[in-house]
């Protein structure tokens, strides 16, 4: 299978991507050189290869859970760069 400039196209409309000639067969030729390491890949027997999450095994390190204070409602509307009274003024986003 290989990838045809009109293909890259799509695929960068897909993505709201606007691509000139030049790179659209630059990356037409990056994703068929993926494609060709791919079906390579495919040609090697991983039947007898067990699959596994991680390459490497590392138990999860998480810090300890300890309670503290939390910021007050003062100290918390001191960073904000717009306040009212109790609240965080942001700017409208819904029209």
């Amino acid at each position: 299978m290989s990838v045809s400039k009109q293909d890259v196209f799509y695929v960068a409309h897909l993505a709201r991507l606007r691509l000139n000639d030049e790179e659209a067969e630059r990356l037409q030729g990056d994703l068929n050189d993926i494609l060709g390491y791919m079906e390579t890949l495919n040609e090697l027997d991983t039947s007898n290869v067990e699959p596994l999450e991680h390459v490497i095994e590392q138990p999860a390190i998480l810090r300890k859970d300890n309670p503290a204070e939390p910021l007050s409602h003062e100290d918390a509307l001191k960073n904000a760069p717009d306040a009212d009274s109790d609240y965080f003024r942001v700017p409208k986003v819904i029209e």
